[in-house]
């Protein structure tokens, strides 16, 4: 079987599988990964979401496999101020007596 076509036989299900067993460490009936599927199955996770879940994260792999950042401009470009959280003056103009 190719690369593309074991990614492309992966379902949204067992990609979340892959991702809880790279997060945990171990498989769903708690048999612990084996370093070899450790780093097989984070290469599938990766480019699983690379492939069907394109992300605008900073830092995340395109669909080519190359590493994908955005410049801080960019995200800053992002911010709105309808995003402030809150804002408050610096020099308040009444002052208690």
């Amino acid at each position: 079987m190719q690369f593309d076509d074991l990614l492309s036989s992966i379902t949204p299900e067992t990609f979340e599988r892959l991702v809880q067993a790279v997060e945990l460490g171990k498989w769903p009936d708690g048999v612990k990964l084996t370093e070899q599927q450790r780093e097989h199955s984070i290469q599938l996770v990766m480019a699983y979401q690379a492939r069907y879940t394109p992300s605008e994260e900073a830092f995340r792999i395109g669909a080519d496999g190359q590493l994908v950042t955005r410049s801080k401009r960019d995200m800053k470009a992002e911010i709105k101020p309808a995003d402030t959280i809150a804002s408050f003056p610096l020099n308040s103009s009444s002052e208690a007596s």
